[in-house]
């Protein structure tokens, strides 16, 4: 995939992997880098520290926020031809407590998996326009193996990548490129929910997991697996209930561990 003098979007461009892909995407030579997000505070922060970047406020759990947008971005870049969608929440979740509200339970569902499906289903016509166009869908090395404290993020990811491998067969006659980034466990603020409860060393630098998904993205890797997310995948086949298991007795010690310390 070309990046150089491509026109890029990026959801939840402002922290994490989001904004560490700006980083090293200006490099790469883009045309325009565009970035949304929610807090137009951070956008602008962003913008000051690179103002080469374009920001959009912008929610990806709003249907009408995402029609917004992609009139809005179309119109002032019309040689848009990359979408990245990165915007995605993480909770730690019991569903064995009583949550009385019953909306905010979908909130992982809302962001990370029906957000990038209206983003593709909103931008999707303006990119089979481009000569050259990818779409990059960010879910996780937890697509493979769900992780046992964050069960909705945990369906969300595994439903992304669901859509993503059937979304790359139905395009795979157009130029648009469906790509899956499978990140593992990296240093994002997404990871403030877990503190204590895993063990945060074996966590990948985020600098390091891009540099290694922008490498894919260059040569075509379609479907990029950084890291521990490359041994997800092939527990995942080989003993998946062996794995799902471990992970669900290393937080039960953690657990019982900060119980009585």
């Amino acid at each position: 995939m070309k990046l150089k003098n491509s026109t890029i979007l990026i959801t939840g461009g402002s922290s994490g992997i989001g904004l560490e892909f700006v980083k090293q995407l200006i490099a790469q030579q883009p045309e325009a880098i565009l970035i949304t997000g929610r807090d137009i505070s951070r956008l602008e922060q962003v913008r000051q520290q690179y103002p080469q970047v374009h920001i959009f406020q912008s929610d990806v759990s709003d249907p009408k926020a995402i029609m917004q947008l992609a009139e809005t971005t179309i119109a002032q870049f019309p040689k848009l031809n990359i979408l990245i969608n990165n915007a995605g929440v993480m909770r730690n979740i019991n569903l064995l407590d009583n949550i009385a509200d019953q909306q905010s339970i979908t909130a992982e569902i809302d962001i990370d998996l029906a957000g990038p499906i209206l983003m593709v289903q909103q931008f999707l016509p303006h990119l089979l326009t481009q000569s050259s166009a990818a779409i990059i869908n960010v879910t996780s090395g937890l697509a493979f193996v769900p992780f046992p404290i964050s069960p909705i993020y945990s369906a969300a990811k595994a439903g992304l990548r669901a859509y993503t491998r059937v979304l790359r067969l139905q395009l795979k006659s157009t130029k648009v490129k469906v790509f899956e980034l499978a990140p593992p466990s990296t240093e994002t603020p997404l990871q403030k929910d877990f503190t204590g409860l895993v063990d945060s060393s074996h966590n990948m630098a985020v600098d390091k997991m891009i540099g290694i998904a922008i490498k894919g993205l260059l040569n075509d890797q379609l479907e990029i697996k950084p890291g521990f997310s490359k041994v997800l995948k092939f527990m995942s086949r080989l003993m998946p209930d062996f794995i799902l298991n471990f992970l669900d007795k290393t937080l039960q010690k953690t657990r019982s561990k900060n119980l009585h310390s």
